[in-house]
């Protein structure tokens, strides 16, 4: 079965300015290196076939990666700045609903320092997570004890924590387009995350977690996380 990576790149990363007032997050570079391309040349290693990198603020400067990358598209997220990323998703549903293949939604402002995360044989969708223990604020999965995902969502104990990286089955690829598409418009829409699309129609994506580790990636949020994994910026 062949993979399609989206990659969300739409976002405007105020927690980092002033770095984010001239560049977009996901090219800021890390360690020399824009953190998306980290994110995508990990998929492209595994052997991902076809990118779709969804972008809003500041997103001419991502159109280098068309000349860079083979089979990639950017495609424009025209209500990013009115929208939560649920329109993210919308901007690509289309590609969801039609496509056949198994699909990779990444957050593209990950900084990826262990590649070998892609290579991971998934037969079932999933979220990759890391575990936490005690109290989390972020996005937790609360889970069945075999490991079915029963809620998707701010706030847990001893819980995965969501890292930015999710794969769908095709079947599963193509509900989420649908559902997202039928979500988009109705009451109280613009203020999703798309993964709330997912939390509400868990009876119908059937997920578990996939395990991924400390160090592995990191989402770095301010410009002092930033310079506790690249030097130069100090």
């Amino acid at each position: 079965m062949s993979e399609t990576a989206i990659l969300m790149a739409a976002g405007m990363g105020t927690r980092m300015r002033p770095l984010t007032e001239t560049t977009p997050k996901p090219l800021i570079k890390v360690n020399g290196k824009p953190m998306i391309e980290t994110v995508l040349d990990g998929l492209k290693n595994r052997g991902v076939e076809k990118f779709l990198v969804v972008v809003g603020y500041l997103g001419k400067q991502f159109g280098y990666l068309e000349e860079k990358y083979e089979n990639l598209k950017v495609v424009e997220n025209k209500d990013y700045q009115t929208i939560n990323n649920i329109s993210s998703i919308k901007a690509v549903a289309n590609e969801l609903i039609k496509s056949q293949d198994d699909v990779f939604i990444c957050e593209a402002d990950l900084y990826v320092s262990d590649s070998s995360i892609f290579n991971a044989q998934l037969d079932h969708s999933c979220y990759y997570g890391r575990m936490v223990k005690g109290h989390s604020d972020d996005w937790v999965f609360e889970q069945y004890e075999e490991g079915h995902i029963i809620r998707v969502g701010k706030a847990g104990n001893d819980c995965f924590n969501m890292v930015g990286i999710a794969w769908f089955k095709n079947y599963d690829a193509h509900m989420l387009g649908k559902l997202i598409e039928e979500r988009y418009g109705t009451e109280g829409f613009e203020e999703l995350f798309w993964d709330d699309v997912v939390n509400e129609n868990l009876d119908e994506l059937n997920l578990i977690v996939h395990e991924v580790y400390e160090g592995q990636l990191v989402e770095i949020d301010t410009v002092d996380e930033l310079k506790e994994i690249d030097s130069s910026y100090k």
